[in-house]
């Protein structure tokens, strides 16, 4: 019997099947995570569309209430800030490209080594 015919048509339709659930959660994260950086985006327009309203309100006169929502607006921008710019890239995102490398550069290098020895 052949390799083919032990193989159950069951176990490849598992693995199809993992790699189509793999797959349709990873474009529903992407698409979380692009609904939560347009959200993002439109609240930090608007914090700064505020910030310089009131900054125009500060010129015109002093008040500390003016000067707390400034600073309150400037804190939700750094928030909004900081959860665009670590959002975009996680660690976990090269932890496939770092297997391949490894993969890859390890066949490199034996590959090197046998012809090395064979040409020598």
């Amino acid at each position: 019997m052949s390799e083919r015919e032990n193989s159950s048509p069951d176990n490849d339709d598992f693995d199809l099947g993992g790699a189509i659930f793999e797959l349709e959660s990873a474009i529903a994260q992407l698409k979380q995570r692009y609904n939560q950086v347009e959200k993002d985006q439109i609240r930090q327009k608007v914090l700064k569309e505020e910030k310089k309203e009131l900054e125009k309100q500060l010129k015109r006169n002093s008040q500390n209430s003016i000067k707390t929502e400034i600073n309150l607006i400037n804190q939700q921008l750094e928030e909004i800030e900081v959860r665009l710019e670590t959002q975009l890239f996680k660690w976990s995102s090269l932890n496939e490209p770092f297997w391949q490398i490894v993969r890859f550069g390890g066949f490199g290098i034996i590959i090197g080594w046998i012809l090395k020895s064979l040409s020598t």
